[in-house]
């Protein structure tokens, strides 16, 4: 990644699985699960970020994301169905002793800065580039 013109050397993995109906083994989050993951992980960024910028403490937050994924459309058993979420619900418990009018303006804040929630809320032109080699 860059961050201010230097380059950030980043080196994990992130780890997916499927249960054992999808033919996986269960050992982690599947690829969906990472999908919400990433959206609450980046709106919980602006939480933090945004409200200690504004002087807010937050004594507590937590992000809870849902989504209802229909298999047919992955399994391609039904034209019909999309292979994607067509709702994704986000709900924000936040516990603070600041004025409920400040938490409104940081959730709106959030909403509006979130790359991720942005990312879900509005359509992305996707490119796909396919690269073979002769085994």
């Amino acid at each position: 990644m860059s961050l201010g013109g230097k380059t950030i050397e980043r080196g994990f993995s992130i780890e997916a699985d499927e249960p054992p109906g999808l033919l996986g083994g269960d050992h982690a989050a599947n690829p969906q699960e990472l999908l919400l993951a990433a959206l609450n992980a980046c709106m919980t960024v602006g939480y933090v970020a945004n409200a200690a910028a504004r002087g807010i403490t937050l004594d507590s937050l937590q992000i809870c994301s849902r989504g209802r994924l229909d298999l047919r459309g992955f399994l391609d058993l039904d034209a019909a169905v999309p292979p994607s979420y067509e709702t994704v619900e986000v709900e924000v418990l936040v516990r603070s002793r600041a004025d409920p009018a400040a938490l409104h303006e940081l959730h709106a804040h959030v909403l509006k800065t979130s790359p991720n929630f942005n990312n879900f809320a509005r359509p992305i032109v996707m490119k796909a580039t396919l690269h073979t080699q002769s085994a």
